[in-house]
């Protein structure tokens, strides 16, 4: 039953179903050659899952368990290069300012760490890691003298507070901001759907459909926004604060 099921299973991997299919076949007094021609295998291939079955029953039937590709990098060379990418550029004397995967893959082969090494492999080990120290946060030097008075007023908005007094029920904050020159394009022919073993095909040619300004605008109280798209460039504001009607 269970060699039945897995021959004509609709979730069977394919290899295994054909597998049992050759053990069914043969389970019913069929020849090597006929079961060749009825499966389209090699002969010699029918042959080995006979022998299989015979030897291991079922199990026979699944992969052997391989050795695979011989490992490229011990882990003392991973932990190597993970404590390069802790430290800062310049206390190596490499010229630039934050590491990347293909600068720390020059860095480890100049250091005697490997011979070679690709930036992927640097990519993939700095991905798998569940720490990662050597991410970094920016920050800046507030430098203009009014900054705390302009911060103010913009934190007393977000506060619902205006020059001391609290906003009106039928007032609200908006932070709006403009994108201009945003291209309109039109696909000069329709988009294919994805079909069997095959990726959506968007043809690369299009039409220029002139120059938009998209204007938005968020509701920090509300969490809404409202957009609008117009013809022309247009002004905006980072914040604005609607008075009494």
């Amino acid at each position: 039953m269970r060699l039945k099921r897995m021959a004509y299973g609709h979730k069977t991997e394919h290899r295994l179903r054909v597998r049992a299919q050759v053990v069914l076949h043969a389970a019913r007094g069929r020849s090597n050659a006929s079961i060749a021609r009825e499966t389209g295998l090699h002969l010699d291939t029918v042959r080995r899952w006979r022998g299989r079955f015979a030897q291991a029953s079922l199990p026979g039937l699944n992969d052997r368990r391989r050795c695979g590709r011989p490992v490229s990098f011990t882990p003392p060379q991973a932990a190597e290069v993970k404590a390069l990418a802790c430290r800062l550029p310049a206390e190596t004397g490499v010229p630039v300012s934050r590491w990347s995967c293909p600068e720390l893959a020059r860095e480890a082969v100049r250091r005697g760490i490997t011979t070679f090494m690709s930036a992927s492999t640097v990519r993939r080990w700095l991905a798998q890691d569940a720490i990662k120290p050597w991410q970094h946060r920016s920050w800046i030097f507030i430098t203009d003298p009014g900054f705390r008075l302009k911060a103010a007023r913009v934190l007393d908005l977000y506060a619902r507070t205006w020059q001391g007094e609290q906003l009106g029920d039928d007032e609200y904050v908006i932070s709006a901001d403009e994108k201009t020159s945003v291209q309109a394009r039109c696909r000069c022919h329709p988009a294919l759907a994805p079909g069997k073993a095959r990726a959506m095909r968007v043809n690369h040619t299009y039409g220029r459909g002139g120059a938009l300004a998209y204007l938005a605008a968020y509701d920090v109280h509300h969490a809404r926004v409202f957009g609008h798209t117009g013809p022309g460039p247009a002004s905006s504001r980072s914040c604005t604060w609607l008075p009494r009607s």
